[in-house]
């Protein structure tokens, strides 16, 4: 990350890292709402990161760009996701401190000077927690819910409940995350594992302004798939203990089967529990072997080592 240095009266820069995809309703009601921000010794650039959009977002983008000097944007070849585009965003982004948030306003402008005054009581890391998700189903926030006390339950880095990416990152703690090479992304636990002294800042969550949310079900899936395998070894301790019940329950079957045979004198009608064993066991090894494929697969797109996004050459 590039940072700007500045004497001791030059205002300080904070990069609002905005990924876009397919957003052009959205783009001038954003820098609307940006340039409401009046802060004396800041101001605030706005980094746009277009994921591959199909729409007139890039030409928006640009339109805006040539009457507001503190509008940049760089642009992906195609669709590499929001993940990438975070990543891109704080890789490329210039300025004391930087704030990922969405188009759609659905991270709150209003809330930003909170984060400022919390860094400048000495935080690192100023994060937003929602209180009211408005315009979210009942599905959504429940599987959100249940996703966040799955993830903290099992792994290295704990994620607070309810908080998105929407924070400030003060810029010394940047590189923390740019320096990570892994190629499947989970923002959440990067930006958590990045560290530093957190405060948190409480908000309401409005419904968006315009459009559709652009992540579908299996794309939220997927991401909480790398968020778990990401941080997690518990699901490859679960085939263990598995195996472990699986072989238990055979052992306490041939036990029965003895008894009732050479003891008892009863002969077992063996089809259908033969079948159900045998069930039960191959259901076991496929679990395991599923568990084994989702690591194995991440390990193989790691070694590839292939770019997490590829830029196009006009970016500004």
């Amino acid at each position: 990350m590039n940072l700007n240095i500045h004497n001791a009266d030059a205002k300080k820069v904070v990069t609002l890292i905005v990924p876009v995809f397919n957003e052009e309703e959205s783009i001038q009601s954003f820098c609307k709402a940006v340039a409401t921000l009046s802060l004396e010794h800041y101001e605030f650039d706005i980094l746009f990161i277009d994921d591959g959009s199909q729409d007139r977002t890039v030409d928006v983008i640009k339109s805006l760009q040539k009457t507001n000097p503190h509008i940049h944007l760089i642009s992906f070849i195609r669709n590499f996701g929001k993940e990438a585009a975070l990543f891109a965003g704080l890789t490329e982004a210039k300025g004391d401190a930087v704030i990922p948030m969405d188009v759609d306003l659905q991270d709150p402008i209003e809330v930003v000077p909170e984060f400022i005054k919390e860094w400048e009581k000495g935080a690192d890391v100023v994060l937003g927690k929602r209180r009211r998700r408005h315009g979210d189903s009942l599905i959504k926030r429940l599987s959100a819910a249940i996703f966040y006390k799955l993830h903290n339950k099992i792994c290295s880095v704990q994620i607070k409940q309810d908080v998105g990416d929407f924070r400030l990152i003060s810029a010394e703690l940047v590189p923390n995350i740019t320096n990570l090479r892994e190629r499947n992304l989970f923002m959440k636990g990067l930006l958590n594992f990045a560290g530093g002294k957190e405060a948190i800042v409480e908000y309401d969550r409005p419904a968006r302004l315009h459009g559709d949310a652009s992540q579908s079900p299996i794309k939220l899936l997927r991401l909480a798939l790398n968020g778990i395998f990401g941080y997690s070894t518990v699901p490859l301790r679960l085939s263990t203990y598995f195996g472990v019940l699986s072989a238990g329950v055979s052992f306490c079957y041939a036990l029965y089967a003895l008894f009732e045979t050479f003891i008892k004198k009863h002969k077992l009608s063996g089809s259908p529990l033969l079948l159900t064993i045998v069930l039960f066991l191959g259901g076991v090894q496929l679990i395991s072997i599923g568990l084994l494929g989702e690591y194995i697969g991440r390990m193989y797109i790691e070694i590839k080592d292939r770019p997490r996004y590829l830029l196009k050459r006009d970016n500004t």
